[in-house]
């Protein structure tokens, strides 16, 4: 297991900050402080993806690098090719 906590934290601020979004909006705030909500809230998901790829190339990738696992090291180059795919689409 990864140590993910720095992680989990910026996840939690994250929810929190979603559900104070979830209340502006059931109490009509203006858009653009909903907005600017939104953009801060993305940030830290960003953030945290960022934190967990990193975690995952530090431990999970190494560790399959070192094993001279052929097999093992094509599995973690081609999810880490699908991810970034992904975010590269999405950018």
């Amino acid at each position: 297991m990864h140590n993910n906590k720095n992680s989990l934290n910026v996840l939690k601020t994250a929810k929190g900050q979603i559900e104070a979004i979830i209340r502006m909006v059931e109490g009509n705030r203006y858009c653009i402080d909903i907005s600017r909500q939104i953009l801060a809230t993305l940030s830290l998901l960003k953030k945290a993806n960022a934190q967990i790829l990193n975690s995952h190339l530090e431990s999970c990738v190494k560790n399959a690098a070192y094993s001279n696992n052929t097999e093992e090291i094509n599995v973690k180059i081609n999810e880490l090719e699908e991810v970034m795919n992904y975010i590269s689409k999405n950018l």
